[in-house]
């Protein structure tokens, strides 16, 4: 039997289905089983057609319903930025339903009666927290990265060591937000040891900054050599050190073996740049903070 010729047409289907969903999404998911059903009789795996109105009715279910769903981290890695990053708290929860279920005083000052800032309703919270001068957010901390690059390095030459040129998700690599950003990457050391004197050894009259980068998800152990931030600023050249996932506290007072560096730390020791996610260790929104 030719399965092919026994195929409804679009339009001779589209006039049932039409009569009970929205047209356009109706004729979506016909086109779309339509298709599927003839790639599958063509690979000789589809033997006939008692499921087509079944399939029809299951892809407009699909395609009138979201696909964002709640589901259960079994993955072992706690903050996962595939599953959602950080759940938010009960309490932040609901003051965000409170605010975007009403109007709000997102860009407007109250006291003065005028336009205002929403950075405004943050920025001495993260000074507070950070001991920092100055705060500026922006999407994500890839936008971060390649703002303060773009800003205060284009045309010029960024130090960094080959081994913390990282990957994250997202195909996010530091080189390719460099090349992006203007700024031309100087790579100093190796991937497992990088001294000082690498470092000092690529400064010209052209270098606007020393970039270093947290390595958040990978560690390398072995035959190792790194450079402290306190050694880094004795060279005298700005520093931009970019924590990545982001942290305010030191976990290890709370039982975690494991040391992050916080913007706190960082800005006490006298970093000039800091920049780092809001939405991982921080477990706030998807953020970018300088």
């Amino acid at each position: 039997m030719n399965l092919f010729r026994h195929i409804p047409s679009v339009s001779e289907l589209l006039e049932k289905y039409s009569k009970k969903h929205p047209q356009a999404m109706a004729k979506r998911a016909i086109r779309e089983v339509l298709q599927k059903l003839r790639q599958e009789i063509k690979e000789g795996r589809r033997k006939d057609l008692g499921d087509l109105h079944k399939l029809i009715e299951s892809r407009i279910r699909e395609l009138s319903s979201t696909n964002l769903k709640r589901v259960i981290n079994a993955t072992g890695v706690v903050i996962n930025t595939n599953l959602g990053r950080s759940p938010l708290s009960e309490r932040v929860a609901q003051f965000i339903k409170e605010i975007a279920t009403n109007y709000s005083n997102l860009e407007y000052d109250l006291q003065e009666g005028k336009r205002g800032s929403r950075l405004e309703h943050v920025r001495d919270y993260i000074l507070e927290l950070t001991g920092a001068e100055a705060v500026h957010l922006v999407n994500n901390n890839a936008g971060a990265v390649y703002l303060v690059l773009n800003t205060l390095a284009k045309d010029r030459d960024v130090i960094v060591s080959r081994g913390e040129l990282v990957e994250i998700g997202g195909s996010f690599r530091v080189p390719d937000i460099m090349r992006a950003s203007g700024a031309n990457l100087i790579e100093v050391g190796t991937t497992n040891r990088t001294r000082l004197s690498d470092y000092k050894e690529a400064i010209t009259q052209n270098t606007a900054l020393i970039m270093k980068v947290h390595r958040s998800n990978f560690y390398i152990e072995g035959f190792v050599q790194d450079v402290g931030v306190e050694e880094l600023l004795s060279i005298g050249l700005s520093v931009y050190y970019d924590v990545g996932s982001g942290c305010l506290l030191d976990l290890r007072k709370y039982g975690l073996n494991v040391h992050e560096p916080t913007f706190g730390e960082l800005i006490k020791l006298g970093v000039h740049i800091v920049s780092g996610s809001g939405d991982k260790l921080l477990g706030g929104p998807q953020a970018g903070i300088i």
